[in-house]
C-alpha cells in the first residue's frame, strides 16, 4: 500500500517555474514506477512524465519535454517535477501515481494523489 500527497502547486506567470513535490508513505515506495499526469477543466487526464523505480529512465510528453524533469529520491520517499518555462496551457491539476511500471498509461497506476492545483497566468 502507498499514499501519495502532492503539494508545491500555486499561482505563477508564465514564463516562470514550479517543483511539484509527492511524498509517498509505505516502505516499499522504491519499488514502484511514478507517473505524473494532469487534468485541466473539461478535458480529460493526460500524462505528463514517468520514471522507474531505479530513477534511470524517464519519459515525457512532447509537449513537456525540454521544460519539465521528473527525478526521485528513493530514500526520502519523494517524487520531484520541476517545471519550468511554464505556458498557460500548463494550467491543471496535477497528480502524482505509483504503478508496477513506468507507463504513458493512466490504467497502469494503482495508487494515486489527491492533485495539486497549478494555475499559469498569461
Amino acid at each position: 500500500q502507498v499514499q501519495l500527497v502532492e503539494s508545491g502547486g500555486g499561482l505563477v506567470q508564465a514564463g516562470g517555474s514550479l517543483r511539484l513535490l509527492c511524498a509517498a508513505s509505505g516502505r516499499t515506495f522504491s519499488r514502484y514506477a511514478m507517473g505524473w499526469f494532469r487534468q485541466a477543466p473539461g478535458k480529460e487526464r493526460e500524462f505528463v512524465a514517468d520514471i522507474s523505480w531505479t530513477g534511470g529512465s524517464t519519459d515525457y510528453a512532447d509537449s513537456v519535454k525540454g521544460r519539465f524533469t521528473v527525478a526521485r529520491d528513493n530514500a526520502k520517499n519523494t517524487v520531484f517535477l520541476q517545471m519550468n518555462s511554464l505556458k498557460f496551457e500548463d494550467t491543471a491539476v496535477y497528480y502524482c501515481a505509483a504503478g508496477p511500471y513506468s507507463d504513458y498509461a493512466s490504467r497502469t497506476y494503482s495508487y494515486w494523489g489527491q492533485g495539486t492545483q497549478v494555475t499559469v497566468s498569461s
